[in-house]
């Protein structure tokens, strides 16, 4: 397999939710870099194109895409915000 990540990710194990929609879902970081993270969900589901990411003991909130997804992983793409969007 190639490897395609431009920064180094770091292992972590926090709770998180995956939120859009006003419907929250549970899951698992796994890891984490700059530009995105791999989380575990309980179950699979189907994500819509964009999310929010929010790990509440981190005060941690971003955009999301999905990127690569393998059963119930999923590599997720932070999406950088323009300033004039928000």
């Amino acid at each position: 397999m190639i490897e395609k990540r431009t920064t180094h990710c770091h292992r972590v194990f926090k709770g998180g939710t995956i939120t859009s929609e006003n419907r929250g879902i549970a899951c698992t970081v796994r890891n984490m870099s700059e530009g995105g993270a791999a989380i575990d969900l309980d179950h699979p589901v189907t994500l819509p194109q964009s999310f929010t990411l929010s790990i509440a003991r981190d005060n941690f909130v971003r955009n999301c895409r999905t990127v690569w997804r393998n059963d119930r992983r999923i590599g997720l793409a932070f999406v950088q915000q323009c300033i004039r969007c928000e």
